[in-house]
């Protein structure tokens, strides 16, 4: 068949197809990337269903257009300015999803027995979230903004990782040495070509863009802005990299412009027609063969994907604050893999750095944990609410808290001294850590002729030899570790410091500083000790690098459990002194026939002098947060039921701190303790916390 015949049956084919098994998908409420992927598999040359296979030169070129295009649209909404905005709870819980997902998959591909090659790219596909597949999921169940913003800031985060891992891995798989000093070489070429390219960018492209949108011409506009797209792409490819490269980089600086909505609404049909192709080309290289005979592979990394996510984000979400139930949710809603992972998967594929098998073990990894996917949404708070009800006692009150703790420090003004304080621990903690790897690196580099050295000057055998040189890297590497941890914990202390500070007379915020302390201090060892594993997978033994770094995590642990169970007590003492604030609210000939017999007043009247009286309670016994009196009524849908049927906690994050009844006060109640009309209960919780658990006290 004549070339511009086959280009057009083969276009017309996977169209047609993907058009057919979309309505089917969408009919069926399932996400249109697995029928694009059915697609693919029914014209592919593996299950020849159809009587027509499409031409798969001409498809792998339509793919290319399809990545393109793709990437170009995720710049197009990418800008420095949207990353910076994030904030820190976005910051925190993507570094610790996208370490200890790449560590994870780097892990699994070196048990399933992968080459070194495989084991990174392994490690690249497995760390990064299904934007599309979220998107589509959040559009048809109605989730809360809380959630919806934390997890598409972390998919922002993510997305820049994985342009980062695409430029990374396609110079290594070039050809560079994968030496300490090859990949440091590797490194500082990428980020001086990236910072020349983007500043050069940036002096052109936006004026060009705002010149071109002044014109009001829709076609102009779209023609230009794809042009450069493309433009941007072939210099990429020249240069060495990868074409989705240099699309995502023309998307970014065409959103600097401030026009990248404009274009986005101008380029996404285009866009999704090549977007389709390109999954369609993706289900095509599904081999069914090969995927019955990795089925182990397949279900590990399934595993890893949804186990781990679960775990990585949930945890990152924790530690930055958003509680329980937010973090939980956003953990089981990002538990898939998607469309990078396949762009991924498909470098290392046409360059042959990786095996035939990586590219179907990928594709039915996203195939399946993209089906999960909607169902775990719907499960996320029930999950959470189980959670909740399982943790331990102490557990749960720190959980409630520790919330509370940090939107404190965040409100905190933060006075200069203290900013630069933490700002010279920061840079020093990077400085040690970055020592630590290059201690690593330069040794498992230099450690054969330093070992050689050892046997020679000293007449020893080769295994004295080698635990001489296992000797001096921990030397060499101990004052830098010893530096981390010191200054760790003065990063800890002085952010805790924020939220609860000391007071020189009477320090009654021990306890809870305590807890926020050690809370913080394995925050940082995360964030600091997964990407110094990553760094230095590729010249350290993975058995003794877990043992170590679990042994830290341990050691932490166990204080952290302390801590907690030291708060309870804590915790009690401050809900009897809010209880006696509570009842000093009414006014004394009230609070007899209050507290005499329930229900004979309908209101609890908290006026300003009463506030005061609850703000003077809680300083007294600070670290119990902001609490707040909620009266329950007969019509509430939570009289009469226990704190565990209302599942307060997993629900909304608030806890109740105490419940006063007649002349009775009940401090930390359990969860068996049953809410009674005219009780008073004490909530605590962050402000949105609160404000929740009023409405679900209410309405149920």
């Amino acid at each position: 068949m004549e070339a511009p015949h086959a280009f057009l049956t083969t276009f017309a084919l996977v169209l047609c197809t993907a058009a057919v098994t979309t309505v089917l998908f969408q009919r069926l409420k399932q996400p249109v990337i697995l029928g694009y992927l059915l697609a693919g598999l029914l014209i592919g040359p593996h299950v020849p269903l159809v009587p027509a296979v499409a031409d798969h030169a001409t498809t792998e070129t339509l793919a290319e257009l399809g990545v393109i295009l793709l990437l170009f649209a995720i710049g197009l909404e990418f800008s420095i300015r949207r990353l910076v905005r994030v904030g820190p709870s976005v910051t925190v819980t993507a570094l610790l999803d996208l370490s200890l997902m790449a560590f994870l998959g780097m892990g699994a591909a070196r048990l399933l027995g992968w080459s070194s090659h495989e084991v990174l790219f392994a490690g690249a596909m497995f760390a990064i979230s299904s934007t599309t597949v979220i998107a589509k999921t959040f559009e048809e169940h109605g989730v809360t903004r809380r959630l919806r913003d934390l997890v598409f800031g972390v998919l922002i985060v993510e997305d820049l990782a994985a342009v980062l891992f695409l430029a990374g891995l396609t110079t290594l798989v070039a050809g560079e040495d994968a030496s300490g000093a090859g990949l440091l070489a590797t490194a500082l070429r990428l980020l001086g070509l990236l910072s020349v390219w983007v500043v050069g960018g940036l002096l052109v492209v936006p004026r060009v863009m705002r010149f071109v949108v002044r014109m009001k011409r829709p076609e102009t506009t779209l023609v230009a802005s794809v042009g450069i797209c493309f433009a941007f792409a072939l210099l990429a490819k020249a240069l060495g990299y990868s074409v989705a490269l240099g699309a995502f980089i023309a998307g970014s600086l065409i959103s600097e412009s401030g026009k990248g909505h404009q274009v986005m609404e101008l380029v996404r049909p285009v866009r999704d027609i090549f977007a389709a192709v390109f999954f369609v080309s993706v289900g095509m290289l599904i081999d069914p063969a090969l995927m019955v005979e990795h089925a182990g592979a397949i279900a590990l990394l399934v595993a890893v994907v949804v186990f781990g996510k679960l775990v990585s984000v949930s945890l990152g979400a924790f530690l930055a604050g958003q509680g329980t139930r937010t973090s939980i949710e956003a953990g089981m809603s990002m538990a898939q893999i998607g469309e990078f992972s396949f762009i991924i998967a498909s470098l290392g594929l046409y360059t042959g750095a990786v095996g035939d098998f990586l590219y179907p073990v990928a594709v039915a990894v996203a195939a399946i944990t993209t089906l999960l996917t909607p169902s775990m949404v719907r499960w996320a708070p029930g999950v959470a609410s189980l959670v909740d009800r399982k943790l331990p006692k102490p557990l749960q009150t720190y959980a409630a808290l520790y919330a509370t703790w940090v939107e404190d420090m965040r409100r905190a003004p933060t006075r200069r001294t203290v900013g630069n304080r933490a700002r010279y621990l920061v840079r020093w903690l990077l400085v040690d850590a970055a020592c630590v790897v290059a201690v690593i690196i330069g040794m498992a580099v230099a450690g054969p002729r330093v070992q050689a050295f050892f046997e020679a000057q000293l007449g020893v055998t080769e295994v004295i030899g080698a635990v001489l040189l296992y000797l001096l890297t921990i030397a060499l590497a101990a004052p830098f570790l010893l530096g981390v941890f010191r200054l760790a914990g003065g990063l800890a202390s002085l952010l805790a410091g924020l939220a609860l500070p000391a007071h020189e007379r009477f320090d009654r915020a021990v306890a809870p500083r305590r807890a926020l302390v050690m809370s913080l201090e394995i925050a940082i060892v995360f964030l600091l000790g997964l990407p110094v594993l990553l760094a230095t997978q590729p010249f350290l033994p993975l058995g003794p690098s877990l043992l170590v770094f679990g042994a830290i995590l341990l050691l932490l642990g166990i204080g952290a459990w302390q801590s907690a169970t030291n708060l309870e007590g804590h915790v009690a003492a401050g809900a009897q002194v809010l209880i006696e604030a509570l009842r000093s609210t009414l006014p004394p000939e009230q609070a007899t026939a209050e507290f005499a017999a329930v229900g004979e007043t309908e209101t609890i009247p908290v006026d300003d002098w009463a506030a005061e009286r609850l703000l003077t309670a809680t300083q007294l016994l600070p670290g119990v947060g902001a609490p707040t009196p909620f009266r329950i009524e007969a019509h509430h849908r939570s009289a009469g039921q226990s704190l565990a049927e209302i599942g307060l906690r997993g629900r909304t994050g608030a806890t109740v701190l105490a419940i006063t009844r007649g002349g009775l006060g009940i401090p930390a109640p359990s969860k068996l303790e049953r809410v009674e009309p005219g009780d008073t209960v004490v909530l605590v919780g962050t402000r949105q916390a609160v404000e929740a658990a009023k409405k679900v006290l209410a309405e149920g």
